[in-house]
Parts: C-alpha cells; structure tokens; sequence
C-alpha cells in the first residue's frame, strides 16, 4: 500500500494520454503543454502519477511534472504487462491500461522519477541517435555484402549503399 492520497496511471500516446484516478476515475488530456497544464490543475496535493517508459511519448509529461513538484514514477511496461496479464484481463484500451497502470502503482514499490537536467537529457538524445546511426550502419554493411553474395551487383545499387556508408559513417563520427 503506498502513502499517496491518490494514485493516477497515465496510458500515454502521441496525441492524447488517458489517465485513471484511484479516486477520480478516467480523464483524458492532449499529450501537449495545454493538456499538461490542464492535467496538473486537477491533481491533488500528496498524489502519485505512474506511467510506463514508452521511449518519447512519456518523457515530456514526465518532466513536466516533476519540474512543478509532482511525485513521478516511470515503470517498466513488460512489468505492467505482465501484471496485467496476471489479472486475467480481457478487454485492452487505452481507458483500461491507465486503470491497470494505477493499480500497479497502488500496489506495488515503484522508484519516483527523477528528471534529467538538460545536459543529460542531450546525452541521452545524442546516445539514442548513435545506436541508431550504428545500426543503420550495420545494416547498410550487411546489404553490400549481400549484393555482392549474389554476383553481379548494380553499380547504382552498389553506389548508394556506399555513399549511405560513408554518410553514416561521418555522421557516426562527429557524434562521438
């Protein structure tokens, strides 16, 4: 049992993110500032906000809140899935998974969020950006083999693998 006066879960996508009050029940904000604002005039003192980590979508909500002293917890989402799985639950919305998120929190001991300064946060765009500029690469590595496997490459295809290669990798090494 956790020692918030309320517990809300947030099911968060690009545009809208749907929340479940344990007391209030289900609302519905735009996933933008306007909708944070509205959001955070109808949270009470003392309560706890719980959302899974979905890579982008929760990580503006999440700062936004515990910039203005919310209490934030961002979980694992296999974690919530697995709890809700245990909970024999048919029925997947948006509407349900923020219910089921709240219930998470309510009953399990989550870690509070804490909020990345903005140095940190560029860090962890550009780290993002590498693994993706990496495996772009590998990729890319993998097709040239690939045609050349086969015989007879096209020297178009062949080409703009090539240039693609050398772009990535420049792009790979001005970021480290």
């Amino acid at each position: 049992m956790n020692k918030y006066k309320e517990t809300f879960g947030i099911d968060i996508s690009k545009d809208v993110f749907d929340i479940h009050g344990s007391k209030s029940g289900h609302n519905q904000f735009k996933n933008g500032t306007e909708g944070f604002k509205a959001f955070l005039k109808v949270l009470p003192k003392g309560c706890l906000v719980v959302m899974e980590a979905t890579g982008y979508y929760h990580y503006r909500l999440a700062q936004y809140l515990f910039k203005n002293g919310i209490d934030v917890s961002v979980v694992n989402p296999l974690s919530v899935k697995r709890f809700i799985q245990m909970k024999l639950a048919k029925v997947k919305t948006d509407k349900s998974d923020a219910k089921a998120i709240c219930e998470y929190g309510q009953l399990n001991d989550i870690p509070l969020y804490t909020a990345l300064t903005d140095v940190q946060s560029e860090c962890l765009q550009l780290f993002r950006l590498l693994d993706n500029y990496l495996k772009k690469r590998t990729a890319t590595k993998n097709k040239i083999h690939g045609e050349n496997v086969l015989g007879v490459p096209s020297k178009h295809v062949y080409r703009s693998l090539k240039r693609n290669k050398k772009h990535l990798d420049a792009e790979i090494k001005a970021i480290e």
